[in-house]
Order: C-alpha cells, then sequence, then structure tokens
C-alpha cells in the first residue's frame, strides 16, 4: 500500500497537470473561436472585399495593386480578389479550388493547417480571399513558463505533503514504541489542527494507561508480598489446629488468621473499587457535616477500646456532591488510622469547616506523627512506616491509600503534616454548586 505522503503529492500533481492541459486548450478554443467570430473583427473581411472592388472598379488592375501591396504591409495574410468564377482578377489565375475550399468569414476556424477564409459581395460578382498562415500559438515559447508553474505548484504539494505525512508517521512510530512496552513515550505535538488533536488524544491516552498499568504491576506485586504472611500464618495455624493439645486456642488463632485475610482482600477490591470509572459512582447532593458525625459516632466505640476520646467541632451546615459511601469510607479511614496511633488518655479532634467554595474536614491524633520525608508515602497502598505498629494494630496499609483515591474522584485534596505532637490528615472536597 502506498503512504499517504505519496498519494497527497501524486494527486496534488496529478490535479496540477490536469488544470493546465485544460487551461491551454481552453486558451486555445478560445483564440481559434474570437479569431474569426462575427461582430467586429468578423466584418473586417467583408470591409476589405468592399475596399479592393472600389480600387479595381476604379481604378483597374493597378489601382488593385497597390491596395494589395498596403495591405501586405499591415495585414498578415495573402489577399486575392476574384471573380465569380474564382478567376483572380489581378493575375488571372483560377483560383476556384481555394475558393472551394475557403471558410465563410465568422465559421469556426481549423485548428491545425493555413486556413482560408472567403467574403463573397453582395451581388455575388466578386469574391475576397484570404489565405493566413498556421494559428499563431507558439507551444514552445511557453513551455518554460508552464515548467516553472509546474515546479512552483509541485514544491508547494511537496511541503503539503510533508506538512501532513510527517506527523502521522511519527505518531506511527510513538505508537510502536508504546505497543512495544515504553510507557513514558509521549508525541508532544504543538500543532493547533486535527492531527494535533489526534496527537494529544494519544497522549491523554497513554498517560491513562501507563498509570493504570503501573498501578496494577505496583498493586500485584504488593499483593504478592502481602499474602505470603498471612498465607505463611493460616498454614501454621491450621497445623496446630491438628497437633495442638488445646483445641479451642488453636481453632480461635484460625479464625484470626482467616479474618485478617479476609480483611486484606477486602480491603483490596476497595482499593479496586476506588480506583474504577467515577462515571459508575452514584453521585448526590449530600450534607457533608451530617456525615461526618455519622462517622463519629461510629467509631466512638473502637476510641473507647483504645481508651481515647475524639472530639468533633463543626461548624455551619456544608454540602457537597459526591458518592455518600465513597466518602464515608474515606472519612472513616482517616479517622480510625488516627485513633490506632493516638495514645491512651488523649484526644482525636475532628474539624469541619468551609473556606471560599471548598470544604475541609482534618483529623488529628496526638501519636508520635511521621516523619517529614515519609508524608507523602503514607497514602500508598500497603506502605508501613513502622512494621512493628502496624502488626499490633492489625493495619495493612490500605486505609490512607483508599482515602487518597475516594477523594481524588471527587477533584478533591487530600494530604498530611505533623502537628508536634502527632499528625494531623486534611480533606478537601469542592462544595457543590448553589
Amino acid at each position: 500500500m502506498r503512504s499517504i505522503y505519496v498519494k497527497i503529492l501524486s494527486w496534488s500533481f496529478a490535479t496540477l497537470v490536469v488544470s493546465l492541459v485544460a487551461f491551454v486548450g481552453v486558451s486555445v478554443l478560445v483564440s481559434f473561436q474570437t479569431a474569426n467570430r462575427t461582430g467586429f473583427f468578423g466584418k473586417i473581411y467583408s470591409l476589405e472585399l468592399q475596399e479592393a472592388r472600389e480600387a479595381y472598379e476604379t481604378g483597374g488592375p493597378a489601382r488593385l495593386q497597390r491596395f494589395l501591396d498596403r495591405m501586405r504591409l499591415y495585414v498578415p495574410g495573402a489577399h486575392y480578389l476574384t471573380d465569380a468564377s474564382g478567376r483572380d482578377v489581378l493575375t488571372g489565375v483560377d483560383r476556384s479550388s481555394m475558393v472551394a475550399a475557403a471558410q465563410p468569414e465568422g465559421a469556426r476556424p481549423r485548428m491545425r493547417g493555413p486556413r482560408l477564409v472567403i467574403a463573397t459581395s453582395t451581388d455575388g460578382r466578386y469574391h475576397w480571399l484570404v489565405e493566413l498562415g498556421p494559428p499563431p500559438v507558439e507551444f514552445q515559447s511557453y513551455i518554460p513558463y508552464y515548467l516553472l508553474i509546474l515546479g512552483a505548484v509541485a514544491l508547494v504539494c511537496w511541503l503539503l505533503a510533508v506538512n501532513i505525512a510527517s506527523p502521522l508517521r511519527g505518531l506511527a512510530r510513538t505508537v510502536d514504541r508504546f505497543g512495544a512496552g515504553n510507557l513514558t513515550v509521549r508525541v508532544n505535538s504543538q500543532r493547533k489542527d486535527e492531527i494535533g488533536e489526534l496527537s494529544r488524544a494519544f497522549d491523554r491516552m497513554a498517560e491513562r494507561i501507563g498509570t493504570l498499568l503501573t498501578a496494577e504491576r505496583r498493586l500485584l506485586q504488593d499483593i504478592s508480598h502481602e499474602l505470603r504472611s498471612p498465607l505463611a500464618r493460616l498454614s501454621f495455624a491450621a497445623e496446630l489446629v491438628r497437633t495442638a493439645e488445646d483445641q479451642d486456642a488453636a481453632l480461635a488463632r484460625l479464625k484470626k488468621e482467616i479474618q485478617r485475610l479476609a480483611t486484606l482482600v477486602d480491603s483490596l477490591l476497595q482499593v479496586t473499587r476506588a480506583e474504577g470509572d467515577p462515571l459508575t459512582s452514584a453521585a448526590e447532593d449530600l450534607r457533608l457535616d451530617s456525615l461526618v458525625e455519622e462517622v463519629v459516632e461510629d467509631c466512638r466505640v473502637e476510641a473507647d477500646v483504645r481508651q481515647c476520646t475524639i472530639a468533633l467541632q463543626a461548624g455551619a451546615p456544608v454540602s457537597v456532591c459526591g458518592d455518600r459511601e465513597l466518602l464515608r469510607r474515606a472519612i472513616e479511614n482517616v479517622v480510625r488510622n488516627s485513633i490506632h496511633y493516638a495514645p491512651p488518655n488523649s484526644t482525636v479532634d475532628v474539624e469541619l469547616d468551609a473556606t471560599g467554595d471548598a470544604a475541609r474536614v482534618a483529623v488529628r491524633d496526638r501519636g508520635p506523627g511521621v516523619p517529614e520525608e515519609a508524608l507523602d508515602k503514607i497514602f500508598q497502598p500497603f506502605y508501613r512506616v513502622d512494621d512493628s505498629r502496624h502488626s499490633s494494630t492489625g493495619g495493612m496499609g490500605l486505609g490512607l491509600a483508599i482515602a487518597m483515591r475516594a477523594v481524588r474522584l471527587h477533584n478533591g485534596r487530600l494530604w498530611a503534616q505533623n502537628a508536634h505532637p502527632g499528625l494531623r490528615v486534611s480533606i478537601e472536597l469542592p462544595l457543590s454548586a448553589r
């Protein structure tokens, strides 16, 4: 299959050649048609006949000869005055064959060869013959100009073909490299036309695919790492059930490991669901203050178990648009994360306020905080600042990751900062349009 470059160049040049040939043909045809067109120029031969007849009848052959000599000086071609039978009145030569072959004035001229035009007097006594040469169209003299036009337009056609085909070839090479596994390659086109739009659409698609594939690979790696420990513990607990003397304790240990494995799988499903298509979520206008109060009440029992309290500070009612279940789970994960690291007899502060066009939920504990270099990493799946602390609390490093994905799906922000003491995690969501 020929490339689009060759096709554009071929079609453009073919169009140019056809247009040039048609232009030349029409020009020649029009020039012939206007050469003897009836009208002012078509009646010239009749005027010449009248002048020649008058010269012959008033002055004889001598005056007619002088008239023909003047005609030869100013008018191209040979001129003859004959009688009705076709005999030349000046030389007596029989020109009846020329009379028979001549075209009457105003007739369509011949395209090739000498041209004979005849004008006959109104009484039929005289014929005026004009023998013209070939059409005065010298194609050879126009060939350099035609070639110059062909070259100029061919150059324009070549530039057009390059302007269209080159970016398409570059896009094809980028697609091949992306398909071969180079997920970082991009077109980065600056064009403002449809080709530029296509290139930018590919870049957006490649960015999305690269993000999804990277997240999938990371998640698979993390899953394979995280499942190794609970499966090993589950296998050990099953062996204890078979060999231990205290069967009830062994069964309790087995149930605990099964529950931890089920919790891990459920958390992984939450991460996958949060990274799914945002259009599938049930967006609605909801009262964020009511949702935060509900989450705080649900978490009070867990806070009591850990011997800490939750203090809620909320101002005026705040409304946002989003998926209620996703937002509830995001806020709940942040609150429970703070409860897990809150020291006994301390307070977890939950604040809700609205500033400008955004609502902010801030949750602060009085725990040990997080190293500055790890503040962004704690929102990654399975990331643990301290493995021993997660082991003691049963956490798997997925709560804040789930919250981050849920907040991003609502075009919000989630970040953490050390409060000295403790850690403050803030969620910012756009307010619903009023």
